[in-house]
Parts: C-alpha cells; sequence; structure tokens
C-alpha cells in the first residue's frame, strides 16, 4: 500500500575515440540497472564524426539543441581540448586531440551533449 516507488534514470556518453561517439538514457528501479540501459541505448545510436588529420574538427561548427547552444572550433596541434566538463566528455570519446569549444545559453548537461553531437 501507500509508500514512494524510487527510480533511477542514468545519462550516459560513449565513444571509441576514433570518430565515432553516442549518448543514451536509461531507466530502472536500481542504478546499475539505470546504466547499462543507458550504456546500450548509447551503443545503438553512436553516430560518426569528422576528424581533420586525426585532432580536430575540420571547420568552425555552431550547433544548437533547445536553449543549449555549442560552437566548436579547430585548434592547432598541441593545443589541447579547452572546453568545459560535458562537451569535454563529448570530444574526448570522440577521438578529438585540439579543439576549442565554447557554450552559451542553456548549460543543462543532457542538452549540451545533443547539441555537441548535432
Amino acid at each position: 500500500k501507500g509508500g514512494r516507488r524510487f527510480s533511477f534514470s542514468a545519462f550516459v556518453v560513449v565513444g571509441d575515440k576514433k570518430g565515432k561517439v553516442g549518448f543514451g538514457h536509461g531507466k530502472a528501479n536500481e542504478v546499475p540497472d539505470a546504466i547499462k540501459k543507458a550504456v546500450k541505448d548509447a551503443r545503438n545510436h553512436l553516430i560518426s564524426v569528422p576528424i581533420q588529420n586525426k585532432i580536430t574538427v575540420p571547420h568552425e561548427i555552431h550547433a544548437k539543441f533547445l536553449a543549449s547552444k555549442v560552437m566548436l572550433k579547430p585548434a592547432p596541434k598541441g593545443k589541447g581540448i579547452v572546453a568545459s566538463g560535458t562537451v569535454r566528455a563529448v570530444v574526448e570519446l570522440a577521438g578529438y586531440t585540439d579543439i576549442y569549444t565554447k557554450t552559451y545559453g542553456s548549460r543543462s548537461k543532457a542538452n549540451i551533449v545533443r547539441a555537441t553531437l548535432k
């Protein structure tokens, strides 16, 4: 009878660091089960991203998802990844080693990931 029924959700990003990256969402009654579902969903939704000279994006990219905006800009070799935590996770898993990024608008983690992968 009465009482709360808890459920947990997980949002994960997976990548092979060779140009394939994806995100997934999972929901379950226990945290490990939610993570497993999210990883499975992410693996089923992998996309290929362009990597120029195996280090950076080919040109400046502006993307938007809802109120979140992301700018990705090529960087010279040796500059490293200049990004916030959320975008950094996505670009590292995609395989970029030198890239400039900037986020505008809403800083919602899920929306930033979706904008980055758009």
